[in-house]
């Protein structure tokens, strides 16, 4: 057998500050993976590809570490000599490099948190809803808190915008190497099965550099529908239940699983997947009901499992566990409607009450799937009763801890999911509306588009009519501008449905975008409410209202320091009006991934918020690549649940609400000083002339349309003339490939400086939320922004006076973060995250000098005459620059 030599690794760690700083079993890791990559390049990759990787990435640590020109120009050298087959081998290996380190990062998340739930009971875990219930109590009293906690509800919606940059194929990958890394950790060292854990582990590392990391062709809406579906098989059936389970143990202590839990289901999830059409036209009518069709196949099969592997634990006699009078009648009442399945199920369990009840009610749900309308429940509501009759016979025989054990996490399962899983929800742009509209309202032959939009609200009631109002029903209207524009939604269903039908039930839905749109929603939302079908459905919701905020747009429209002021003001005005007319307002928060769009840790932003804006309740969306960071694997799933569900109700102490009112007035000069000098240095940018094609020219923003992200067209138009051309997510990503993130910051350097007093702002960073979540997501990222990277994206548009405004503001922002902070450097004060992004950059870095490569190739006034390896070359270093980043759109 050969040894094992020094070369055969590929040094994930690189640097040996770095080393030291990672945890143990982390560095292990690490190690472990750049071996077995190491071992995959020498075998599967071509001649030489081992030693040019190691000679690039050797240069990009040297780089970072040196911070001279001298030794960027060696490595950029480096990068320039591959050819473009050999480049494209980089990249890949890098790529491939970036997949591995964020496993072993996720593992080494996973294995504290499981060491932190493995703690004695008296050290809580922080930032639990077992945490924040104490806190609330011994502010609010027990009674009101336990009020609260009942009625609390986080609300994540899952999207299908184009931010997820890895095929499904590499994900798949990954989640498999995490099973086999997780085995070895487990086996005994040096032991056989430690050695087959590494053989196989070696085998999917092989198959992750052979599998090509770009899809060919851009996925269909239900393509995303099944991606979206494999989160919810692998992960949240089950850890949204063992959320309910962790806080009622800790609530309730031992007496835990013996009696009905205070916890009350409080997650809801909703989804825009195949309901989302707005600016995609690929979602019609008939994929939206084929995305319900797919859900409730998916959760009824969840359903019928637990519900099977229930009865068959309940070997419960008659005689130790006899059943209630309400049982016998239940069984009486199933048996006469399924008498084949009743009379099996006696022979089965002759003695089993409680079994044979169980065994009827899977048949139900097998029927509701299959649609046997004689067997087939109406509405979760019947399920949900039929299955407390049994919980309540098995309490009133004694016998509590099975009424309250697996039976409970199926109720809970029936509370959250529904016959629906998510509740899907349609968006569709205002001005489709109106158009469609004027030509219903002027008679004569309908559109083919006209058509398709009346079909959508026929498809909605289709879907409410099997699985029931919650499973649709919630329709949003983006670019809302007036009253009018969300009572059409109501007009447009009647004429769907004509004069004799029944409209669906509809909770529609304000989206308010833009800078003037946010300063404008109190009054629109004042003037509706009075509207008879809004009046009506306020009536009927107990004045339950929604009402959606966009961070994409306003961030596009006035920067991201005026935007952030603006929806926090927007909020506290809405929260005010709603609470003096007695409304229950739930703010739905259109977040993605990165910070231009409203990104960052959603605990912390949620403590940020004004008054009364959350009480309790907090809904946003989740797209993209954050949807399978904080979703795919359970620990952190339920940790990322419980840590936001404990935000949303902390936000309703007294205290957090006093800090943050006082705050706001305090520092009410502050903010309108950040928000005059922001807004114009913002300004001064885009609005410069030929602004939005030099935008186009200096990141790869034309290429990133080429992805195969998602199906939604990455712009409105063929062209970049104007910001109106392009959508959020592209602004976005381009700045972050280019290694600016200029969507996150741009504007708060000037901002600060226009305030100008430090001890002020360093005061204001530790009394007033906004500002600390602020500049703390700032700070992130810029530590992932890379000055001597961005200049080179600069130089390849000619505008000097440009480019010199972009570093101008970069380095003052950059200055006066560290000047209110305090250290030396950005993220001194969070030694993690800042490991984190030192570990990661000299690879970004690499990946970054390729694209570069690639995109002055592109770009060059006579290209060479077959591009395609360069595009096909950038494109690979898109995908890797944004695994290593972490973040897209």
């Amino acid at each position: 057998m050969r040894e094992k030599t020094p070369t055969d690794t590929l040094d994930l760690v690189g640097r040996a500050d770095t080393e030291r700083e990672l945890p143990d079993q982390l560095r292990a890791d690490v190690r472990l993976l750049g071996s077995l990559l190491g071992r995959v390049l020498r075998e599967s990759g071509s001649p030489g590809l081992y030693d040019d990787v190691e000679k690039l990435r050797t240069a990009t640590i040297a780089a970072y570490a040196d911070d001279s020109p001298e030794a960027f120009t060696r490595a950029a050298a480096i990068a320039e000599s591959f050819s473009a087959a050999r480049a494209d081998e980089v990249a890949r290996a890098f790529t491939v490099y970036f997949h591995l380190v964020n496993l072993a990062e996720e593992s080494q998340r996973v294995r504290v948190l499981r060491e932190r739930d493995g703690r004695p009971e008296k050290e809580a875990v922080t930032e639990s809803v077992a945490a924040a219930f104490v806190r609330l109590a011994a502010e609010v009293g027990d009674d009101t808190a336990l009020r609260r906690l009942q009625s609390m509800r986080f609300h994540p919606v899952f999207t299908a915008h184009p931010t997820e940059a890895r095929r499904r194929a590499v994900s798949t990958s990954i989640r498999r190497l995490e099973a086999l890394l997780r085995e070895r950790d487990e086996a005994i060292a040096g032991g056989a099965d430690q050695r087959r854990a590494e053989r196989r582990m070696l085998e999917e590392i092989d198959t992750l550099w052979r599998t090509a990391p770009l899809r060919t062709e851009k996925p269909s809406p239900v393509d995303e529908v099944r991606s979206i579906m494999a989160v919810f098989d692998e992960t949240l059936y089950t850890a949204i239940p063992h959320v309910y389970r962790r806080v009622d143990d800790a609530l309730q202590g031992v007496a835990a699983g013996d009696r009905a839990p205070v916890i009350r289901p409080f997650v809801r999830l909703g989804t825009w997947v195949g309901g989302d059409r707005d600016g995609n036209p690929f979602v019609t009518a008939a994929v939206t009901k084929q995305a319900a069709a797919i859900a409730s196949e998916h959760i009824l099969r969840g359903l019928e499992r637990t519900a099977s592997r229930i009865a068959r634990g309940l070997t419960l006699s008659a005689a130790s566990t006899p059943p209630s009078p309400a049982l016998a009648q239940l069984w009486e009442h199933l048996a006469a409607a399924d008498e084949e399945a009743a009379a099996e199920a006696v022979v089965r369990a002759p003695d089993e009450a409680h079994k044979r009840v169980m065994l009827l009610i899977c048949r139900r749900i097998v029927a509701t799937r299959t649609r046997d309308a004689d067997l087939a429940y109406r509405e979760p509501n019947e399920l949900l009763a039929q299955l407390r009759v049994v919980q309540d016979s098995l309490v009133a025989a004694g016998a509590g801890r099975q009424a309250y054990g697996h039976l409970q996490q199926l109720l809970w399962q029936v509370e959250t999911y529904g016959f629906h899983l998510a509740e899907l929800e349609v968006r569709q742009h205002s001005a489709v509306h109106a158009a469609v509209l004027a030509e219903c309202d002027a008679g004569g032959e309908l559109s083919e588009r006209a058509h398709e939009v009346l079909e959508v609200f026929r498809a909605i009631a289709q879907i409410q009519r099997r699985l029931g109002p919650r499973a649709a029903g919630r329709y949003i209207v983006s670019f809302t501008q007036s009253a009018d524009d969300l009572v059409a939604v109501h007009r447009l269903a009647r004429h769907a449905v004509g004069p004799h039908g029944a409209p669906p039930v509809l909770d529609v839905i304000p989206l308010f975008e833009t800078f003037a749109d946010l300063q404008a929603a109190p009054g629109i939302l004042a003037e509706v409410v009075g509207h008879p079908e809004f009046a009506r459905r306020l009536q009927e919701t107990e004045n339950r209202l929604e009402v959606m905020l966009g961070y994409s747009d306003s961030s596009k429209d006035v920067g991201p320091v005026a935007a952030n002021l603006a929806l926090y003001d927007a909020q506290d005005r809405i929260a005010r009006w709603a609470h003096e007319h007695g409304i229950e307002l739930t703010l739905f928060h259109g977040r993605g991934g990165a910070l231009g769009r409203g990104g960052g840790p959603a605990n912390t932003a949620i403590l940020a918020q004004p008054p009364h804006s959350v009480d309790g309740r907090f809904k946003l969306t989740e797209q993209g690549e954050v949807i399978f960071a904080r979703y795919a694997e359970p620990a952190i799933a339920m940790r990322h649940i419980d840590q936001v569900a404990a935000a949303a109700l902390t936000a309703s102490a007294p205290s957090i609400e006093n800090r943050n009112r006082q705050a706001a007035e305090r520092y009410a000069a502050v903010a309108e000083t950040m928000d005059r000098a922001s807004r114009e240095r913002f300004a001064e940018l885009v609005s410069a002339d030929g602004f939005a094609p030099w935008f186009a020219t200096v990141t790869p923003l034309e290429e990133i349309g080429l992805l195969a992200l998602g199906s939604r067209p990455a712009r409105r138009g063929l062209t970049v003339e104007s910001l109106e051309d392009l959508r959020a997510i592209p602004w976005v990503f381009a700045w972050s490939q280019a290694r600016i993130n200029l969507a996150g910051w741009f504007g708060l350097g000037t901002a600060l400086e226009a305030v100008g007093d430090q001890e002020l702002l360093r005061e204001a960073y530790r009394g007033w939320p906004l500002l600390q979540t602020m500049i703390d997501n700032v700070a992130m990222s810029l530590a992932k922004a890379d000055s001597r990277i961005a200049r080179h994206y600069l130089t390849l548009g000619d505008r000097d006076d440009l480019a010199a405004l972009v570093m101008a503001e970069m380095m003052l922002t950059r200055e006066w973060i560290i000047r209110i902070t305090g250290g030396t450097a950005l993220l001194d004060g969070k030694p993690v995250l800042q490991r984190a992004v030192r570990l990661r950059s000299p690879y970004v870095d690499a990946l970054s000098l390729l694209q570069l490569r690639a995109l002055r190739i592109l770009r060059a006034d006579e290209p060479a005459a077959d591009t395609s390896p360069w595009q096909r070359l950038l494109l690979l270093s898109v995908s890797g620059v944004s695994a290593g980043l972490q973040n897209t759109g």
